[in-house]
């Protein structure tokens, strides 16, 4: 893996932002709204999901800690994609539309996820995917030596379904994180995450090959218990329709707040239990 500092991106002045002083310096308590061009009908939405946002061509949600984003040979039928599927189609028995996945998130990671209601329109955002700005939150064992900076390297699966980096290029494909360190106690550190490129359980494998595995992280760490501590905050992207530019934002996990002292007071915390 390689590292290096670079300047690090704000957001918008535009965005109404308030910072949480007790509990976590530097990150928002509001977040970003925009109201949904189709009305949410909360009678329909189901368990694990909060709908952000809703047009003819886009749905964006708050998926959470626990539920896959698709189905895979162990789970078809309670997830994002398929929950989010049957939505859409209540209150309309005739409703036509197909979900299309644009991108994922590791079963364990909540947050923020976009599904296209066409497969023209998840061609678009295949097209723009470059461009989309993806953020995370997350709480890492230990304090990073560098405040900010970028992870790369080639990742790879095991044959026990585990990414780990390589250093043959052939052998793996490229990850390239930006992290920021928002807050520290003595034992954990809060980031801000830039995710510049998306493989397989990313953020997980580069934090815990770096020595800071995320808190919770059944899979990359040892002797861990609770949640995983990593949130998908927001995502900022162009319509694929009419270019209009888009941000979504998140509520921040209250469990975050458990592993830091109020009033910015810094120091050792014991992990919450669960």
């Amino acid at each position: 893996m390689s590292f290096a500092i670079s300047d690090q991106k704000r957001y918008s002045s535009s965005n109404t932002l308030l910072v949480l002083e007790t509990l976590l310096w530097n990150i928002y308590l509001e977040t970003i709204v925009i109201k949904s061009k189709i009305k949410i009908r909360s009678k329909y939405v189901p368990d694990g999901i909060s709908i952000l946002y809703e047009d003819k061509d886009i749905i964006v949600i708050d998926k959470s800690s626990g539920l896959l984003s698709v189905k895979a040979k162990y789970e078809k039928e309670k997830t994002a994609h398929q929950l989010l599927s049957n939505y859409v189609k209540k209150g309309n028995p005739r409703a036509k539309t197909t979900l299309f996945v644009i991108h994922r998130l590791d079963r364990e990671t909540s947050g923020v996820l976009v599904f296209a209601k066409s497969f023209k329109i998840r061609e678009k955002f295949a097209s723009q995917w470059n461009d989309v700005e993806k953020k995370y939150l997350a709480i890492v064992h230990g304090n990073l030596t560098k405040k900010s900076g970028i992870i790369e390297s080639y990742l790879a699966e095991g044959k026990d379904y585990t990414m780990h980096s390589v250093e043959n290029p052939k052998e793996g494909k490229f990850a390239k994180t930006e992290y920021t360190v928002k807050n520290e106690s003595k034992n954990y550190s809060l980031l801000e995450i830039g995710l510049l490129t998306g493989k397989k359980n990313q953020i997980r494998v580069h934090f815990s090959e770096l020595g800071h595995p995320i808190v919770g992280d059944l899979k990359y760490s040892e002797n861990e218990r609770g949640r995983l501590a990593l949130h998908a905050f927001s995502i900022k992207f162009k319509h694929p329709f009419n270019n209009e530019e888009m941000e979504f934002e998140t509520k921040i996990p209250e469990f975050f707040s458990n592993y830091f002292k109020p009033q910015g007071k810094l120091g050792a915390h014991k992990q919450p239990r669960y």
